[in-house]
């Protein structure tokens, strides 16, 4: 079945699906019907889908969201604010604790919800273009996607304030050094690293990558006590719910196999 999007673009091969955020002439800026778009993608992703990879088109990844559109809908209601803001959330939860990994490409602008949407994600890569930014101080708003939550987690809350406060940009290197992006690539070879990570990934057991993505974070927020329990569960379902036992008795005939060519080579030297 095909689905016809406005402001992304979907196509899968070889259990990958490839998100595109098509809104070049915005510089990719999040609008209400981007919103509604993604989360109905990630609501109803293909059974064969084992990973996915989120790029844009265009020189910029995200800029953010789209002032325009919130300048046009603004009605002075609070709580119309909170109803748009919680909107966000929902889908970027839908990303970070959905069924299977996300590799983002990251280029150009990552600016405000930008980031928020790509710290959602997994595992970010990053091309030398790419530049981060918080500038809601500068526009009189706050952040409302989750970066006081994900991007603190990632860079700490005093790097957030300050980002918000001061309009500060940091570069691709900087954004990397602080865990902001996990690899660095030129430009225009994101795409072709975040599909060699994404086949890889999808080598893993399906269950081990759903307990990743989703244990992990949540183990984090625990206390130790609540972690290590959270952790004893998932070790036991992954070992008995996946092919955990086949792949262990793979990996230790590879080494046996490996240690016997050593030993053959080695007693004809």
């Amino acid at each position: 079945m095909t689905t016809e999007y406005e402001t992304i673009s979907v196509e899968s091969r070889d259990n990958i699906a490839f998100l595109k955020l098509n809104r070049v002439e915005k510089r990719n800026a999040i609008n209400a019907r981007m919103i509604t778009e993604m989360g109905a993608f990630f609501e109803c992703l293909p059974q064969q889908t084992r990973a996915i990879i989120l790029h844009a088109e265009g020189e910029h990844f995200c800029a953010g969201l789209d002032l325009i559109e919130r300048l046009q809908n603004r009605t002075g209601d609070p709580l119309g604010g909170i109803r748009n803001s919680r909107s966000w959330q929902r889908v970027f939860d839908l990303i970070e604790h959905g069924e299977v990994p996300v590799i983002s490409v990251l280029k150009g602008g990552v600016i405000g919800g930008g980031l928020e949407l790509a710290a959602t994600t997994h595992v970010r890569v990053c091309e030398d273009s790419t530049y981060f930014q918080l500038p809601e101080g500068q526009r009189g708003i706050f952040v409302g996607g989750g970066a006081s939550v994900r991007v603190s987690q990632i860079i700490g809350a005093g790097r957030v304030t300050e980002m918000m406060l001061t309009g500060r940009t940091f570069d691709v290197q900087e954004g990397y050094s602080l865990g902001l992006g996990h690899y660095v690539v030129p430009d225009g070879q994101g795409l072709a690293k975040a599909e060699a990570l994404a086949k890889a990934i999808i080598s893993n057991s399906s269950i081990s990558n759903f307990a990743i993505i989703n244990a992990i974070s949540h183990i984090s927020e625990m206390g130790s006590r609540g972690g290590f329990f959270t952790e004893s569960l998932m070790a036991s379902v992954t070992a008995h719910a996946s092919d955990s036992k086949e792949r262990i008795t793979q990996f230790f005939d590879e080494r046996r196999r490996t240690r016997q060519e050593r030993e053959k080579h080695g007693g004809q030297d």
